[in-house]
């Protein structure tokens, strides 16, 4: 079985239109367009997993750079996901933003404890 990265999509593209695009060309296993959480929105990719290599191969050969609603497809072998690095999305960095330092700014040691106020 072999997973097929496909980009540049129409966001109005379906699954149904994707396996409909494919099928000519080996058979599908499975279709899944990648959405947005927040919106439900298409991310404008998608996922189709083929059975058979030599027929991903034909249908990446076929298909890649073939227009769908006015797009050109960009279409390869899905590569594993990885860790981009960084932080996470929406969070903070823990590192401070280079040069000057501040009031905080013990060198890499722990923060220093304020004594009382009494």
């Amino acid at each position: 079985m072999k997973k097929l990265f496909v980009g540049n999509i129409p966001h109005s593209t379906t699954e149904a239109e994707l396996r409909t695009l494919f099928e000519p060309h080996g058979a599908i296993e499975q279709v899944s367009i990648v959405t947005d959480r927040d919106t439900g929105r298409s991310r404008g990719f998608a996922f189709v997993e083929m059975t058979d290599s030599a027929e991903a191969e034909k249908a990446i050969a076929a298909l890649n750079g073939k227009e769908l609603g006015g797009r050109a497809l960009n279409i390869n072998e899905a590569r594993p996901k990885t860790d981009r690095g960084g932080p996470p999305r929406g969070g903070r960095s823990s590192g401070g933003s280079g040069g000057g330092g501040g009031r905080d700014d013990y060198r890499g040691h722990a923060r220093q404890p304020r004594e009382p106020r009494w």
